[in-house]
């Protein structure tokens, strides 16, 4: 297909835009997802990627393909107005975003509504639908299906239909003449059964692949398929014709900020007098929401990096220290090994810095982690715990979390929402003190979880710093008041810093 590079000026308030479905889980709209992305960004689109729910996998993928960071919408765990203005805000200087569902259309965190799921926040972002339908062992049929989906809400538009496992092209005629004469939903592109199209099962190694790129050639062969098997004109049409923006806003959000308002009006002041956190952030730690971190950003925070698998170890200029989930077990050796970063956790920790840690930030706060064969690696010492690796999933899924104290996120009974996904269990000694951070709240029920202790808080939890916005804020200014008692000590006693 001809290449289009000269787009036409794009109004202001305009926000070409699509949500890529899929019938379940399997149905291959990840693989459609970073296909239609490559294609477009081989065009020299400014593809921005969005992806639907807690996931923090797919976004990595996203961010592979197009060269821009990907972001999470949860309408769940954040407001609607939230999600709403934050997804204009992060659209607003792409040709064309890409929404990617989770599970099925529907599928979401209850059984008979929208909440949670992809045709809500469809709905949210007034984005018309890619319907992606696995027609394998199927002719007539899969009108069946498309018709279902597209009657079950009137207000989810599914503008148009990819067939994904086709067993050849007339197979794909079959089925697109079927599901347009029974739906009138145009079917405008088809993948065949390839098994060269399949994504990677998402083992532990599976970032770091991507990182080194390992993927880019499974990425440009989805991207050559749906070139010459997809009508991407229509498609782009199709994006150019979703809503405008002034038409999306929504009133406000339930802590009485108005639209337009809601990120806008945490920010305190330039980020050079602000306070540092150092965020931990490499294979081992990648879990982070990408508003989390602009959050803080805009709360006053300067957010430096660092890699403790390259044998980093906490930057001296750190008032705070963020270490959010990811992979520690798989690296555990390497880690261990950085004493640079272990004992500059516990130097952090005695000298009262604030230490946030989530999931896999947790795991290296403990005492050691026994990964899955069994070995033990030391870990910080930090939490009084072993962390120890299963094979059976200990935990998914949503959580709202009420703090049981004080503590640097929350105020006693306040509430944020996050999510949860570990195989590990931490194992607390017997008769060991401990003061839970949170009553952890998800389907199964509500349990204590977590730990504090002074200006140390972990938890398995990964929170989303939206779904409390005053959360921010009591972190960032918990490391100002740190960093405001350090340099008054070293006013006092210069020598105390050397």
């Amino acid at each position: 297909m001809k290449k289009r590079l000269d787009q036409p000026p794009r109004e202001p308030q305009a926000r070409p835009r699509l949500v890529i479905a899929g019938t379940g889980s399997g149905s291959g709209k990840t693989t459609v997802t970073l296909g239609l992305m490559r294609a477009f960004a081989r065009r020299g689109l400014k593809v921005q990627g969005f992806k639907c729910g807690p996931d923090y996998i797919d976004p990595a993928y996203h961010s592979a393909v197009t060269g821009r960071p990907s972001r999470n919408l949860d309408s769940w765990m954040t407001s609607s107005a939230y999600l709403q203005e934050y997804f204009l805000q992060a659209s607003a200087e792409a040709d064309l975003s890409v929404i990617e569902g989770v599970m099925g259309l529907y599928d979401g965190k209850e059984d008979t509504a929208l909440t949670g799921s992809t045709a809500e926040i469809a709905i949210l972002t007034a984005s018309p639908v890619l319907l992606v339908v696995d027609v394998r062992s199927m002719g007539r049929s899969a009108a069946a299906i498309v018709l279902g989906f597209r009657q079950l809400e009137p207000q989810v538009r599914i503008a148009a239909v990819l067939v994904n496992r086709c067993g050849s092209e007339g197979h794909y005629r079959l089925v697109k003449a079927a599901i347009e004469a029974a739906c009138g939903i145009p079917v405008i592109g088809w993948l065949p059964r390839d098994s060269g199209l399949d994504i990677p099962e998402r083992h532990l190694g599976l970032l770091p692949a991507v990182e080194r790129g390992e993927l880019a050639p499974l990425f440009d062969r989805a991207a050559d398929m749906l070139e010459q098997g997809t009508d991407l004109e229509r498609l782009l049409e199709l994006a150019a014709a979703a809503p405008a923006v002034r038409e999306m806003l929504a009133a406000g959000d339930d802590q009485g900020n108005p639209a337009g308002q809601i990120i806008h009006k945490t920010q305190t002041g330039p980020v050079e007098s602000g306070p540092v956190i150092a965020v931990a952030r490499d294979a081992a730690f990648n879990f982070y929401y990408a508003d989390n971190l602009e959050l803080l950003a805009r709360e006053g925070a300067r957010l430096v990096y660092f890699s403790p698998l390259r044998g980093e170890g906490i930057p001296p200029e750190a008032d705070g220290i963020y270490i959010g989930g990811g992979f520690p077990e798989e690296f555990a050796a390497v880690i261990a090994a950085n004493q640079h970063f272990l004992s500059g956790l516990r130097s952090a920790a005695a000298a009262g810095m604030p230490l946030y840690a989530e999931c896999g930030g947790y795991m290296v706060l403990a005492r050691s982690l026994t990964d899955r064969t069994g070995v033990v690696h030391e870990m910080a010492g930090i939490v009084p715990a072993h962390t120890v690796m299963q094979e059976r999933r200990a935990a998914l899924g949503y959580r709202e979390v009420t703090a049981l104290h004080d503590c640097l996120l929350l105020k006693q009974g306040e509430r944020l929402r996050g999510h949860e996904f570990h195989y590990s269990v931490m194992s607390y000694p017997d008769g060991e003190a401990r003061t839970y951070a949170y009553e952890s709240k998800g389907r199964g029920g509500s349990q204590p979880e977590g730990y504090i202790s002074g200006s140390i808080m972990a938890a398995y939890a990964h929170i989303h710093l939206a779904s409390h916005l005053p959360a921010a804020a009591r972190l960032v200014a918990a490391c100002r008041a740190y960093r405001d008692r350090k340099q008054a000590v070293q006013q006092h006693d210069p020598d105390s810093c050397k």
